[in-house]
């Protein structure tokens, strides 16, 4: 006996469209533009979750340097006496302090700066 998919096909096809709905034109209504435009998708979704992370990384550092230089040392200088002040805050954590808590931002760089002069 001969076998098809029948509701099995039918369940994956709505799956699909179910995924693309909202796509302009064909891309959302034809089957094979459908599943080429959601395997593209899916590939720009993977590289830009990268490409966020790297964006975000360089965001913090800029905040960090002009909140550095504001006290009188450079991003390099400052990342450099937080490794000798065995200081371990992450780049988000000391943008974040920089902006919300200048206070506590200038303790930090009071530390760095003994650390730097030791």
């Amino acid at each position: 006996m001969r076998t098809i998919k029948g509701a099995a096909r039918t369940k994956a096809k709505r799956r699909l469209f179910r995924k693309v709905k909202g796509y302009r034109g064909g891309r959302g209504n034809l089957l094979r533009s459908a599943k080429e435009t959601l395997v593209r998708a899916g590939q720009f979704a993977y590289r830009d979750r990268r490409v966020r992370r790297r964006e975000f990384r360089k965001l913090w550092i800029i905040r960090i340097n002009a909140a550095v230089r504001e006290r009188g040392l450079r991003y390099s200088t400052f990342v450099h006496g937080l490794q000798k002040a065995n200081i371990e805050l992450d780049r988000k954590m000391l943008s974040e302090m920089a902006i919300h808590d200048p206070a506590a931002f200038d303790v930090v760089v009071e530390q760095v700066t003994e650390a730097l002069s030791a």
